[in-house]
């Protein structure tokens, strides 16, 4: 009773951030415009009802050209989104623009890439059309966020019509992030044969593709399973003196690996490692991930430990993967100690992965090892405090 009451009480407080009453008060007694946003980060993360949502939005002045704020509005907005709530997205967007006075080409681009990640391309393809109206000139950077708006939207078949039709429209010449970002689209949807068209468009236009580009077509050619392709454009690579550096041979391993051949993927490591190149996290999380999907859990932990051995720091995904997939394997008590080490770095694995966690140890005649990490957990999530207080009472004697 006394940690529900705790609960509410909290609940409550961070609720008043946004009460009327707070908003008028002294301005010594006022959070700053950054508590105030945080707080309607936390509450938008727990919060399902769409109406509530809005309203926490709009009790902070909130502009996309913060950081922070430009999280508060995706969440937000994602949320609408699974609700459907289709029109709540747009009331966000235009009261914001009004709020904010939006008169530059900047804002209007944030704006036009919100309204895609609320999958209205068609408003997004509106704003982008009413700019003159507005006062504000057209140009290549709120085109090429008009075509990011289609790509957050999935919208392909409107990203071509975009980048066919209105460079001419307008009178825009393309640079090279609006063609990464058409290459992007392109292979998302299946379609990274086009490629090959896009890059002689943008050779003849003198515009050099850059690591972005390739790293691009290459996890497009991947996806597909063509390898041939994936070696035409290493090769095109050294056409454009460009040496592929970690970040594409990250690619290449990530790709591999989605495609279950991680054996492919490390053989591509011990290359790069003989020329001398260094791999980073990102190299050996795509690895663990890739052999741990395939069930090959003592290579992926060989594979930690070799990491750990180079002096690299692994993630808090790479932790979790491996948490996750041990438990799958039933490897209860390697778990146990990849879970401790994660946890003294204050990362916790989801609820799910710490259940399965949880009753495994205790399948093994842990369960004061059980207990342990339960309390650990119940004091780092007050939230899920109950349920892991249920499952605690639970255990063996």
């Amino acid at each position: 009773m006394a940690f529900r009451c705790k609960l509410r009480s909290l609940i409550l407080r961070r609720h008043r951030l946004f009460s009327t009453s707070t908003l008028i008060s002294d301005s010594k007694t006022l959070p700053s415009s950054k508590d105030k946003t945080r707080a309607a980060l936390s509450l938008i993360r727990f919060e399902q009802n769409p109406e509530r949502i809005l309203d926490i939005c709009r009790s902070t002045v909130l502009t996309p050209e913060s950081h922070l704020d430009r999280i508060v509005y995706a969440k937000a907005i994602s949320k609408l989104r699974e609700s459907n709530h289709y029109e709540g997205i747009r009331s966000l967007v235009k009261e914001s623009m009004n709020q904010l006075n939006c008169n530059s080409e900047r804002l209007v681009s944030h704006f036009i890439v919100l309204y895609g990640q609320g999958g209205l391309v068609n408003d997004a393809i509106n704003l982008f059309d009413e700019m003159p109206n507005m006062g504000i000139n057209r140009n290549v950077k709120t085109l090429n966020s008009l075509l990011y708006s289609c790509l957050l939207a999935r919208e392909y078949g409107e990203m071509k019509r975009v980048f066919r039709e209105f460079p001419r429209k307008y009178g825009l010449e393309p640079n090279l992030d609006t063609y990464n970002t058409v290459l992007k689209g392109f292979c998302e949807s299946g379609g990274a044969n086009e490629a090959h068209s896009i890059l002689a468009e943008m050779e003849r236009k003198c515009i050099k593709p850059n690591a972005t580009t390739f790293a691009t077509v290459i996890a497009g050619f991947y996806m597909e399973e063509n390898f041939i392709d994936v070696g035409k454009m290493m090769n095109l690579m050294k056409k454009y003196s460009m040496e592929p550096g970690i970040s594409i041979y990250n690619v290449r391993i990530q790709s591999l690996c989605k495609l279950k051949r991680s054996a492919e993927a490390k053989a591509l490591l011990d290359g790069i490692l003989s020329k001398g190149m260094k791999p980073n996290c990102a190299t050996y999380g795509h690895l663990i991930y890739g052999f741990c999907r395939e069930g090959k859990l003592e290579m992926a932990k060989g594979l930690m430990k070799e990491m750990i051995g180079r002096g690299l720091e692994p993630e808090a995904e790479c932790y979790f993967t491996l948490v996750y997939y041990l438990c799958e394997g039933r490897d209860f008590e390697a778990a146990l100690g990849i879970c401790k080490e994660c946890m003294s770095k204050g990362w916790v694995p989801n609820f799910t992965t710490m259940k399965s966690l949880v009753d495994g140890l205790v399948s093994i005649e842990k369960v004061n090892e059980a207990r342990e990490i339960i309390g650990q957990v119940k004091k780092k999530f007050w939230r899920n405090a109950d349920s892991w207080r249920e499952i605690e009472e639970g255990l063996p004697r």
